[in-house]
Formats: C-alpha cells, structure tokens, sequence
C-alpha cells in the first residue's frame, strides 16, 4: 500500500507488513470504510493515481497499537480504555504485556509491530483466561442501573427499579459491571472452553466491540450537552423565579399528604422495606459464595468515575437508613450527613 504525502513523496506504510495475515484485511476494511476523524483527508496538489492512496497525515504507531487491542475496554491494563493504554505504550510509559485478555498472542502482536522481544504476561495486570460473559441473577436485581453505566460497550438492558439482562452476543467479558453491583447478583461465566486470549476472541468481535464503544462514548458526550444546555437554561434570567414557584407549590401540595400518612402507607417505608429484603437475600448469597472461595471479579481495577457510583449508591442507602449485612449506620453516619448536604443527582 502506497501512501503520499503533501511533500509528494511516497513511503510505505509497515504496519500491514507487520500485523497477522488473518487481520491485515480487516484492517484495510477498516481504514477504508471508517476513518477516524483527522487521520485521513482530501489530498492536495494535483491528483494522485487510481491505484494510490494519498493522504495528509500518517496513522500514528498509537493507531497501529490500537489496531492490534482486543478493544475489551475492561481497564486491567491500568488505562481507562483501549485508546489511553495505546497512546501509553507508544509513548514509552506502558509496557506491552499489560493486557490480559489479548494475552501470550496479544503480546506478540505487539512485539512484532515494535520489534521488542517477548515477555510473559505482567501478572499484575491479571492472567490470561477463557473469555467469560456476564449473566445476571434477574432475581435478586433491585434495578439500581449501575451496572448499566459501568458497562463500555451498551450489552446490558433494563430500566431504573426495573429488572436488567445481558446481552451475551454484546458483552466482551470485562468484568466491570460486577463492582458496582450493590447486591451481587452478576457472575461472570466462561463461555469459550479452554480456548484464552485471542483464541477465544477474533478481529471481527473486536472491531464490533470498538465500534460499540464509540458510539456509547458519543452518546454520553451528547447527554451531557444537554443536560449542561438545561442547567443553562434554568440559571437563565427569567427561569429562576418560575422554578422556585414550583418547587413552592410541590412543597405545598404534598404538605397535607405527609401529614396524614399513616406508617402503614408510607410509600418511603415500603421502599425500604423492599430494598432491605433484597438486600438481605443478596447477603446470604454473597456469604454462601464466600464460603466456596469464590468472589467478585477486577475489584483492583474500579476506575473513579465506577467508585464514585458505588460511594453514591453506600450514601443513598444510608440516607434511607438500609443496613448493609445486617449492620445499621444510624443516622449520624458522617457519610449520611455528607449525603444529605449533597444529595446525588440519582437519588
């Protein structure tokens, strides 16, 4: 494959050369048919040949190193995605045997592409293993929905206070989800034999699982336009006024209805009483798995925005006042008073 740059030179491409026969399709495919932005653009100067492919700005060894990421995007590698831990080996402040899931095969890609010798596998970053996929107890989930925001690629469905379920075909295995879990309901099953590492993975699951996580990321960079595009519209002059008269007139009208509730109807009481027996039912289980060794999965590497779910959901609880394994915070828990100062935007 020829490349020509703006000076009119021509070079050739090595990463096609390097990367496995089995990839070096895709890969082509892939440039071809979904560039990234700012890699390829119109050429300029005169016209180039039918069979030259002129661009402007060479792919990056970043980009050649992404290309060869099982694009799990599970952060055991110590990175917060893929992308961040491409740009960090290519840099020279990561090595190249941090990625579990790409495994002994993984490392050698990588290995190839940087003219390195091989290492085994940091056992830090975890061991390599036959690929899992998530699968969630539907009766135990209480609906809290931060498995759902812990998931990169979208394979996981489901509603608040509503039951969720795991895509299979969707899920890359990475074990995020199970952290944030509040009643330990997702297990994380081997679906692929013996079979570890890039045998049990292939190039067009990672593209998939790639493609999945792009989307995902844009979709929440447009959510969160429009929820600072509402914030500003609510600090707006004139917007102020008409919201503190509604909050007013809610405080009023719902007033009379705490006065005459009863314990027996108290719609928060039920709440709780709802959520603590589910609570309950997911602490025997966890005690039951316990005592078989077994455990939840990548505890090492929760990411902050993931602990800082988990934080919010402890301080929601504690605000209800829900014990957790049978041990209640009271109310005078300093993270209760934290909450209460602070309450999260979920709650």
């Amino acid at each position: 494959m020829v490349c020509e740059a703006q000076s009119g030179k021509s070079a050739i491409i090595p990463y096609l050369a390097q990367a496995p026969s089995r990839k070096r399709s895709s890969l082509v495919a892939h440039r071809r048919r979904a560039p990234r932005p700012g890699r390829f653009h119109a050429p300029h100067g005169p016209p180039a040949s039918p069979d030259v492919v002129t661009v402007t700005d060479s792919i990056t060894l970043a980009d050649r190193i992404e290309d060869l990421l099982p694009q799990t995007q599970c952060t055991k590698c110590g990175y917060a995605g893929c992308r961040p831990y491409a740009e960090a080996i290519a840099s020279g402040e990561a090595s190249y045997n941090q990625c579990p899931p790409g495994g002994a095969e993984g490392i050698a890609r990588l290995a190839a592409l940087l003219s390195r010798p091989l290492i085994p596998l940091n056992p830090e970053n975890g061991v390599e293993r036959p690929r899992p996929v998530a699968v969630i107890d539907e009766t135990l989930c209480i609906g809290c929905t931060l498995c759902m925001q812990a998931c990169p690629v979208d394979a996981i469905v489901g509603a608040p206070k509503q039951m969720h379920t795991m895509i299979a075909a969707l899920c890359t295995g990475c074990d995020l989800c199970v952290p944030p879990c509040p009643v330990d309901c997702i297990a994380m099953v081997p679906v692929t034999g013996e079979h570890t590492g890039w045998d049990a993975w292939s190039q067009p699951l990672a593209d998939a699982a790639r493609e999945r996580y792009e989307a995902r990321a844009a979709r929440l960079a447009r959510e969160r336009e429009a929820a600072e595009a509402r914030a500003a519209a609510r600090r707006a002059p004139g917007a102020a006024p008409s919201a503190a008269a509604a909050s007013q007139a809610a405080a009023t009208a719902d007033a009379p209805a705490a006065l005459s509730a009863t314990p027996a109807d108290d719609p928060e009481a039920k709440k709780r009483a709802i959520i603590q027996a589910a609570l309950e039912r997911a602490r025997k289980k966890k005690e039951e798995l316990a005592a078989q060794g077994q455990g939840p999965q990548n505890t090492q590497q929760v990411s902050a925005d993931v602990q800082a779910q988990i934080d919010a959901a402890e301080a929601r609880r504690r605000r209800l006042g829900i014990a957790q394994d049978g041990v209640d915070p009271g109310p005078a828990a300093p993270a209760a008073e934290d909450a209460a100062r602070n309450p999260s935007p979920e709650s």
